[in-house]
């Protein structure tokens, strides 16, 4: 969908349908409105009164006048708006006019108690967002596609920042819709190669530097926790580090100044069978999600290109499947870490700490961030405690889960913090290792980032457990069944701010 931005009046830009915003409890139309409303001759007010259209958040109709479809889109009292309201407003909105065959849309900057830019920026995210569509494998594919989205503006004087907040948008919802590709993708068309792959590519597009380690130079480096879990697997692991820098090289900044630094860490397992702990059928079945983490972390670097952010930003995978195989890893084995720690396999199922294990070490050793972030699809508990809408936060730094968390409230992505409880630590205790790499099911994911945490080391660290979010069973107001690109939008928001 191509976007622009229109500075004139809604009635007078050339669109097959108008997408127009409508509170609650308004006892008379908008400007907007009421000016439409005349130049239909009175039949759109006239149709909103005979459907008793209450403009609840969610609720959308539509009028055929002035020779095309007007949609009104419910944004709730006025007093309660915000940019998730406005996001799923413009979504409901722009799904309605493609349903009614509209090839073109305009829709005005929603919800006028925000700041324009704000306003603009969740009305291109909802609009995208929320007609995305993976028909990447049908032969049928949907007849009715919005080509261009107008996002009108009457008053030139907030053009600037409307355009702001357009490109910033369109910047983040392209990511997150990029993510949502990945994911989608069958694990037979998304191996580690083609993940590199993939990795490589964007690095040439975004002018990104790029290093991908083959299985050899990881032992080199001593990833022997992530060779562990690759170990079953016929396919090749890949460790793939790309860094963007405002400079085009990592670490230059003006003289006497180093610029910001962020390490951004996403699990990238593109299969996950559970090894020799084999899951069940029905738990095996979404797994070809347990890469979501290294998904988001390519988006973002790509949006981060895109929007020239003045902060240095790596992104890390360790790119295996997790498979069963006369050379996989055993139940009992001990794997060794990159930083020398010495890990006891509990559960081949508990596979991807093992790889943000050394992927944490590697960080460590050579990125040397300000802060680092990682990304996983990492547990089953954290689905149990929060559900399938809201991701886990465990960090070692009060400031920068802070810093998240305030980041997802402004992406409308739902995250809550959960304590690192010391007592925990007990439970990853080994008797022939430093480590277990699984403790009891009570409390599995604190004490999974417990694990994580022990490879973290001084380095000030968040954790996000994206596995309930990262992919939806049905259809949501800004994500059709399946990926939702989860985190991306939050880690945005965070790098931008």
């Amino acid at each position: 969908m191509k976007v622009a931005v229109v500075t004139k009046k809604l009635e007078e830009v050339a669109a097959d349908a108008l997408v127009v915003g409508l509170h609650a409890e308004e006892k008379k139309l908008p400007e907007g409105l009421v000016r439409l409303d005349r130049a239909a001759g009175g039949q759109l007010k006239a149709a909103l009164d005979a459907e008793k259209f209450k403009a609840k958040a969610g609720q959308v109709t539509h009028v055929h006048a002035l020779g095309r479809r007007v949609v009104v889109a419910g944004l709730g009292p006025r007093a309660e708006t915000t940019a998730e309201g406005v996001r799923r407003a413009a979504a409901a909105g722009v799904r309605r006019a493609r349903d009614l065959g509209a090839l073109t849309v305009a829709c005005e900057v929603l919800g006028d108690r925000l700041p324009a830019r704000q306003r603009a920026q969740a009305v291109v995210e909802g609009a995208l967002l929320g007609t995305y569509a993976f028909e990447r494998y049908k032969k049928e594919k949907a007849d009715r596609v919005v080509e261009e989205l107008r996002v009108v503006e009457p008053d030139g004087r907030r053009g600037r920042d409307v355009a702001e907040g357009v490109r910033r948008g369109e910047a983040f919802a392209r990511a997150a819709a990029f993510a949502r590709d990945l994911i989608n993708a069958p694990a037979n068309e998304l191996k580690p190669a083609d993940l590199a792959r993939t990795a490589s590519q964007l690095a040439r597009d975004k002018r990104l530097s790029i290093r991908v380690y083959e299985r050899a130079e990881c032992m080199k480096l001593g990833m022997g926790a992530f060779l562990g879990v690759a170990a079953g697997s016929a396919e090749p692991p890949k460790f793939i580090h790309l860094t963007y820098s405002p400079t085009g090289r990592p670490g230059g900044a003006p003289a006497g100044r180093r610029r910001k630094r962020v390490a951004l860490i996403g699990k990238g397992i593109t299969f996950d069978s559970g090894g020799l702990d084999l899951k069940t059928a029905e738990g095996m079945l979404h797994m070809k999600y347990d890469m979501a983490g290294a998904a988001a972390v390519l988006g973002v670097l790509g949006a981060v290109a895109d929007l020239k952010l003045p902060i240095e930003v790596h992104g890390l995978i360790a790119a295996t499947e997790n498979m069963p195989s006369g050379t996989a890893t055993r139940p009992g084995d001990v794997l060794r870490a990159m930083n020398g720690t010495t890990i006891e396999v509990g559960n081949t199922d508990a596979e991807g700490r093992l790889t943000l294990a050394d992927a944490l070490c590697y960080v460590a050793a050579r990125v040397k961030p300000d802060e680092v972030v990682d990304l996983a699809t990492l547990t089953g508990a954290c689905v149990v405690a929060l559900g399938p809408l809201c991701a886990g936060l465990m960090a070692n730094d009060d400031a920068l889960a802070k810093r998240l968390i305030e980041a997802a409230d402004a992406a409308g992505e739902r995250l809550w913090r959960l304590p690192l409880i010391d007592e925990y630590r007990e439970h990853l205790k080994s008797d022939i290792a430093d480590l277990n790499n699984v403790g009891p099911r009570g409390g599995g994911a604190i004490t999974a980032a417990l694990f994580l945490k022990e490879f973290a080391g001084d380095m000030t660290w968040a954790h996000l457990d994206i596995a309930g979010p990262s992919f939806t069973e049905k259809d949501l107001p800004l994500a059709p069944k399946g990926a939702t690109g989860a985190a991306v939008r939050t880690i945005l928001t965070y790098l931008t701010s």
